[in-house]
């Protein structure tokens, strides 16, 4: 016998999904906390399976809620287009759109950017998460990564968001002080500000060893924006991306013809909501932003 659930009791689904707490979810649907509790167990008692797993850090999907959200999503996508067809009007694009990108991309690009994106998406919920980690887009921890590179494998679907540049840079104040900087090789006599050994995760942010510096920097730190600003303190030298140190009028380029590296954002999403409304709108946003700015990208010093 097919078993009957109430149709509307996927919006619960859809939030808690999106939220990841039912406080929060709550909140998005102007219900109380009792009330998304009471419409998911419906659900999961209605269909005889369970859909969520709470863990310290919310709710999160099982692999039978996975299939389901996909379903869900869908749903939603068709329910809106019906609407909007009816009325005559384009379709609302709502939901939230988690974000996760790398803190160079995001705090550097992407969040000066994201406010006129919210303004032209007011049903739209934006979240950017950037900070130095990999995200689970597996999890649905995030809807779009933005990284350096793409999955290996999975269920994924990835596109070349942008390349750029990085060169090394130093402050003015260091640089008069330091050693002349006339090849390569002089770079061991300096100070360098760089990554935390042990808490590089990705191999393209091992820039260091890369420009050949052979010693281990006596600064370092997990954030790209503290390198700066010990470079910026006149401490030493940093490997900087070339959008990003620009617009610092105090650093300077060294040897920027001679020692540059080449990197890669890309934009990764799920396969299963790649081509939902609010993502794919998302996406476009981005793409189009990124590739506005490629003469910040890839500009020479």
């Amino acid at each position: 016998m097919t078993k009957r659930f109430n149709w509307d009791d996927l919006q619960f689904l859809l939030a808690v999904a999106r939220a990841k707490t039912i406080s929060q979810a709550s909140r998005w649907l102007a219900v109380d906390h009792a009330t998304v509790i009471r419409r998911l167990d419906n659900l999961e008692r209605s269909l005889g399976a369970k859909f969520f797993e709470r863990n310290p850090r919310g709710y999160n999907l099982t692999q039978t809620g996975e299939r389901l959200l996909a379903s869900a999503q869908a749903i939603e996508s068709e329910t809106l287009r019906a609407m909007a067809s009816i009325a005559g009007t384009d379709p609302k694009i709502t939901g939230v759109v988690r974000i996760s990108s790398l803190e160079g991309f995001g705090n550097f690009f992407l969040a000066a950017k994201l406010p006129r994106f919210a303004a032209a998406q007011p049903n739209l919920s934006i979240e950017l998460i950037a900070i130095q980690q990999i995200v689970a887009l597996s999890r649905r921890e995030a809807d779009i990564a933005i990284t350096l590179q793409p999955p290996g494998q999975g269920r994924f679907v990835s596109e070349r968001l942008t390349d750029y540049m990085l060169y090394v840079y130093g402050a003015k104040s260091y640089l008069a002080r330091a050693p002349a900087i006339r090849t390569r090789e002089d770079l061991q006599s300096h100070l360098f500000c760089g990554y935390i050994d042990d808490l590089v995760f990705m191999r393209d942010l091992d820039y260091l060893s890369e420009i050949g510096f052979k010693r281990r920097p006596h600064l370092q730190s997990s954030s790209l924006h503290a390198q700066m600003e010990a470079a910026l303190a006149g401490y030493g030298l940093c490997v900087l991306p070339a959008f990003i140190a620009s617009r610092q009028t105090n650093l300077v380029p060294v040897l920027p013809k001679k020692i540059s590296l080449r990197r890669s954002y890309w934009l990764v999403m799920h396969a299963d909501t790649a081509e939902t409304a609010r993502i794919r709108t998302a996406r476009r946003f981005i793409l189009d932003e990124a590739a506005s700015a490629q003469g910040a990208f890839m500009g020479v010093p």
